[in-house]
């Protein structure tokens, strides 16, 4: 039952995010060259100029920002990131961070890290507020706790802090105002991600609709923005298309509630931020993926999510199937890259290629077609193992073989089934290939009997 709940909890979150894009997105589509398919065309122009130049625009940023008062850091994978922040804390003395929501920082387990040197370390959007009450992970890009029926919040809530069962929403979402808003006061340092990198500015633009990340930022002393090297654009004036893209994709929202353009700490004429900003650029195997052009368009992405809430399969299994950071048809090609192949090699197979994910995509990013390649250089290093391998070399014989076809459709047409389902097939040596893939029983006459009978009355007929 639990398993039918959580199911039910990501099919309905998912399925109402992705009806509400489609509406705002359709607001935009029109032949004006500003429409929806107009911004993507733009995005996709836009991260690909940057891809093409990465290192100058980098360094562009570097220099506006640490201009601005910011430090910046170069993390070259997750151990040197984790590294980086670990110093800066440490030189600050702090003891209590607050975090607003950032993917890179799960992707590089920063969190365990932090707690193991003895920090106290808060997660400050409602979504990974929960789930960290419970120890879990995210298991969706925007919408970390999208497998939670609301059900099991409110009995968590009524246990820790004596919320009442049958609270709204809303009553839950205030009782967790309520308990972190004294961390915000006490925290030395906070934690973010960052959505997009200004590049002419050195600015962080950070995009939310609590307004956790706001004061995330801005109550601690120290700011520290962890962001991947991917999330640059040229200029303030292109962020207008990607906000435009992003919220509409993401949540269905014409402008998500808060658009916050950080460029670096307080100045002395102003009255709150941050004394102090660092930002810790990481590359974590991103340029693995720039220096591959089949695989460069992954870093288009800008984590929308809209792939994965279209994703049929995603709404089937939810994100912990996936087995990390990154969920949907976005982790199934982004993970193999970051984690290895040998690792993540079986990702790419979790999708039908239906196209759905490509077709929303807000940037453009041909995923299927990056599936496809993910999967020809899983079979080309021998990953996906002798059995299948042999298993789809007697599939391509079959196929090609007119008589073997003829034979095998046939020995289809009565195969044992239970359900609608075959119960196995006729070869031991693949039932393990098989027993994870749902094989449909035939049903009715086979298409190339109906055919000859037709065709045998057809020419009766004539003749006739």
């Amino acid at each position: 039952m639990a398993k039918a709940e959580k199911r039910g909890a990501v099919l309905r979150g998912t399925s109402m995010v992705d009806s509400r894009r489609k509406i705002a997105c359709a607001e935009l589509d029109t032949d004006d060259p500003a429409g929806y398919q107009g911004l993507r065309n733009i995005a996709a122009s836009i991260k690909d100029t940057v891809l093409a130049d990465l290192p100058t625009y980098l360094e562009t940023f570097a220099n506006n920002a640490e201009a601005a008062g910011a430090k910046v850091h170069f993390a070259s994978d997750a151990a040197d990131a984790r590294e980086t922040i670990q110093d800066i804390i440490r030189s600050k003395g702090a003891k209590v961070i607050v975090k607003s929501k950032s993917m890179v920082s799960e992707e590089i387990d920063l969190n365990a890290a932090l707690e193991l040197d003895g920090y106290r370390v808060i997660e400050t959007d409602l979504g990974e507020f929960i789930l960290q009450l419970e120890h879990e992970h995210p298991s969706h890009i925007v919408l970390p706790a999208v497998h939670k029926p609301k059900v099991e919040v409110e009995r968590m809530f009524n246990k820790l802090y004596k919320s009442p069962m049958g609270a709204s929403a809303d009553d839950l979402a205030q009782t967790a105002r309520r308990v972190i808003r004294q961390d915000f006061l006490d925290a030395e340092v906070g934690i973010s991600g960052g959505n997009f990198l200004v590049a002419d500015t050195g600015s962080i633009v950070i995009v939310e609709n609590e307004g956790n990340a706001r004061l995330t930022t801005s109550l601690p002393k120290c700011h520290i923005a962890i962001v991947g090297i991917e999330k640059i654009i040229p200029s303030i004036d292109d962020l207008p298309v990607f906000l435009n893209l992003l919220s509409r994709s993401a949540t269905g929202q014409r402008s998500t509630v808060f658009v916050s353009t950080i460029t670096g700490p307080k100045t002395l004429d102003e009255p709150d931020g941050p004394d102090e900003m660092h930002i810790v650029l990481v590359d974590n195997r991103r340029s693995t993926i720039l220096a591959d052009e089949k695989l460069r368009p992954i870093l288009r992405c800008i984590r929308c999510a809209a792939c994965v809430n279209t994703c049929p399969v995603y709404q089937q299994i939810g994100g912990h199937a996936y087995g990390w950071v990154y969920t949907g048809p976005i982790g199934a090609i982004l993970d193999p890259v970051l984690l290895g192949l040998e690792d993540a090699y079986h990702l790419p197979y979790a999708s039908s290629l239906c196209g759905a994910c490509t077709e929303v995509c807000p940037v453009k990013i041909p995923i299927d077609d990056i599936l496809v390649e993910h999967r020809r250089r899983a079979v080309n290093a021998s990953l996906t193992g002798p059995v299948e391998a042999m298993a789809m070399a007697s599939f391509a014989t079959v196929m090609v073989n007119h008589n073997l076809y003829e034979a095998a459709t046939r020995l289809a047409a009565v195969m044992p089934s239970s359900n609608g389902r075959m119960s196995r097939l006729p070869l031991p040596v693949i039932t393990d290939w098989q027993s994870s893939r749902d094989l449909p029983a035939m049903k009715g006459p086979r298409f190339r009997d109906i055919w000859k009978q037709r065709l045998a009355s057809a020419g009766a007929n004539n003749g006739s």
